[in-house]
């Protein structure tokens, strides 16, 4: 199936991304007027302007949104805080629903904070992040579970986004990982593709999407060595996807391994996201061919498209039609 074909039918698709949906903030500051605080003598950053956008989890569903899925919806969790409000705006503001979110239970929303320098546009202070390091509450990762079951069924893609590294605080509990395992049994025609920074192998019956290093570590973790095989066997899903960044991504299944490559690009402007908009892709293509290589071939090129632009950028229909035309056959 040709990139144009499966464009031409990502409109008719639903996606559901549940998980770690948080804020980005972009925060440029000027250097000239960063004087120590008069009360305290502290130096101090002076930020002159804001931009904010959905961060992790829903870097993913900006670009499900971005590439024209027909509904695009997000489940986690935010606090009852200023950030919070902040991301339900830029949810919104894309087009992405934001009302599966779950609201409050003694959290506060999870927030990345990045300070850039007025004057060069690079990021180089230390980054402010608000992270969450207790578990959720029963109360709060019930609804939750609730809340995915139930909206399960009207979603053709569910993504699951496990991005905080801390050991407690984030969405993707044992119990949602569980429940994950549950559909993708109660919907086997469903496609389900799990993201996670730290408990790739946790994961059962679903594809799953690590990185390098991830899928390195995770391996470690579970026979001390690189073994894909031995990872896709505890998982016990169809297939991995290993991104190996501007190489392109390693498709593990049982029946053997398929390298897709991808365009290398001299000069990236800002990787950071550049997983996230594969996994929106991928997915998405994966839905319509049924193929994880033509899920992989249309991944690396939303991604090639991304990594060209400042933050978590997004790749419209029409630009990964000009990638498309300098691709690797």
């Amino acid at each position: 199936m040709t990139t144009a074909e499966i464009l031409a039918a990502i409109p008719r698709l639903s996606a559901l991304v549940v998980g770690d949906i948080c804020l980005d903030r972009w925060c440029r500051y000027e250097p000239s007027v960063a004087e120590p605080s008069r009360e305290t003598g502290i130096p101090r950053t002076a930020v002159v302007a804001t931009e904010v956008s959905p961060g992790a989890g829903g870097t993913v569903a900006s670009n499900l949104a971005a590439l024209g899925a027909g509904r695009v919806a997000v489940l986690g969790v935010v606090g009852h805080d200023g950030h919070g409000s902040e991301l339900e705006q830029a949810l919104r503001a894309r087009g992405i629903e934001p009302d599966l979110l779950v609201w409050g239970g003694g959290v506060q929303t999870f927030t990345y904070t990045k300070l850039l320098n007025e004057r060069t546009g690079v990021e180089d202070l230390p980054r402010v992040d608000f992270v969450n390091t207790r578990p959720l509450t029963e109360k709060v990762e019930r609804q939750v579970l609730d809340r995915l079951w139930e909206a399960a069924p009207a979603f053709d893609v569910i993504l699951v986004a496990d991005q905080a590294e801390t050991l407690w605080g984030g969405v993707v509990t044992d119990a949602v990982r569980q429940q994950i395992a549950d559909l993708a049994r109660r919907f086997p025609a469903k496609t389900l593709l799990a993201d996670s920074r730290t408990r790739v192998e946790h994961f059962r019956g679903v594809a799953v999407k690590p990185n390098q290093d991830e899928a390195e570590a995770a391996c470690r973790r579970l026979v001390g060595r690189s073994d894909h095989r031995a990872l896709l066997e505890r998982v016990g899903g169809p297939f991995l996807y290993v991104t190996h960044g501007p190489r392109g991504v390693l498709v593990v299944e049982a029946a053997g391994e398929t390298w897709v490559p991808t365009r290398p690009l001299e000069r990236p402007v800002d990787i950071c996201g550049a997983g996230d908009s594969f996994s929106a892709g991928a997915a998405l293509a994966l839905a319509v061919t049924g193929s994880p290589a033509a899920g992989a071939r249309f991944g690396n090129l939303v991604a090639s498209v991304t990594i060209m632009k400042p933050g978590t950028g997004t790749a419209s229909p029409d630009e990964v039609r000009a990638a498309d035309l300098l691709a690797p056959s």
